[in-house]
């Protein structure tokens, strides 16, 4: 894909401040709206002026972009750095541009500036922007719901149009049964637009800590089971946990290291839970264990390998 230069888009230099950005960016605006102007690709020009004040007016997104440095030309074949990170949770798109963005755009910073309000609007509207923000809680909270008392720092417009940081709190209720990757929309808690107007939304995109037996795809939960040869064996009944609480669990009879068990309902609402059996071994660290394996050797004769590798 090609290496974008915004500024040089807007024709203006890297040290510009956020009035001269938006001032450019008005009057290119107004110069190449495809409705009345005749200048040649006008579109095409509306398309890049939107998109690179989508960037630019964006204290965060901003800084990001500046992060890949000053030597690269627009044109040339770009490739986001290994690791790339832009390091904010979002600036928020105000639907400033009636357009799809550009490969490279996407590139830089993926669905950070989507939202399920983006629709064609005017370029310029004074309405507050659209925040987005990440939360990491439990299963365990996911499971129940719980409130959470979130700090966060949203862009603000002063009167004259100027960009400001302000520290927020807010009281957040996270319901029921919400999974990965969900996003929680909170009306009117994102940026206020210009002289104090209506705000944006909030959006929060629900993450899960990591957590020390459940593993979780979906509404579904994974819970490895350590059991011993005489559990699988004989079979066997062992309470095991789950979010609601722990239940009993019956182990067949002959059941082996590896296989799927399933507790239906036990998972997140209309999910289930897993228990994948893991069978331990007694080490045979004594006289007496090391002659109880060889009796078991002589006793129970088997060959796991017969006919895998034969």
């Amino acid at each position: 894909m090609e290496y974008k230069d915004y500024y040089k888009v807007l024709g203006i230099s890297r040290s510009a401040n956020q009035d001269e950005i938006k001032r450019t960016y008005r009057k290119l605006a107004r110069k190449y709206h495809p409705d009345v102007s005749k200048e040649k690709n006008a579109e095409q020009r509306f398309k890049e002026v939107g998109e690179a004040y989508e960037v630019l007016k964006d204290p965060e997104k901003r800084a990001a972009y500046d992060q890949l440095g000053t030597g690269w030309r627009a044109g040339d074949e770009f490739r986001p750095p290994p690791g790339w990170n832009p390091g904010f949770n979002g600036g928020g798109f105000n639907g400033s541009a009636q357009f799809d963005f550009s490969d490279f755009f996407e590139s830089l910073f993926g669905d950070a500036g989507q939202s399920p309000r983006h629709t064609r609007r005017s370029p310029f509207r004074t309405t507050g922007e659209d925040q987005h923000a990440k939360i990491a809680i439990t299963l365990e909270e996911a499971y129940q719901g719980t409130t959470r008392r979130l700090e966060l720092q949203i862009p603000e417009q002063n009167s004259n149009g100027k960009v400001y940081t302000k520290n927020r709190t807010l009281n957040v209720k996270i319901p029921q049964g919400v999974i990965h990757g969900q996003k929680i929309r909170l009306s009117g808690q994102g940026s206020t637009g210009m002289n104090n107007t209506s705000r944006g939304d909030l959006y929060l995109k629900i993450e899960f800590k990591p957590h020390r037996f459940y593993r979780i795809e979906g509404k579904d939960i994974y819970l490895t089971l350590p059991i011993t040869p005489w559990e699988a064996a004989l079979g066997s009944t062992i309470a095991v946990p789950t979010l609601g609480g722990k239940v009993e669990l019956k182990i067949p009879v002959d059941s082996e290291s590896g296989q799927k068990l399933r507790l239906k309902g036990r998972g997140f609402p209309g999910g289930d839970q897993y228990i994948m059996l893991q069978m331990v071994t007694p080490s045979a660290n004594t006289e007496a264990s090391q002659a109880f394996y060889q009796k078991m050797a002589q006793e129970l004769p088997l060959n796991p390998r017969a006919n895998i590798f034969e």
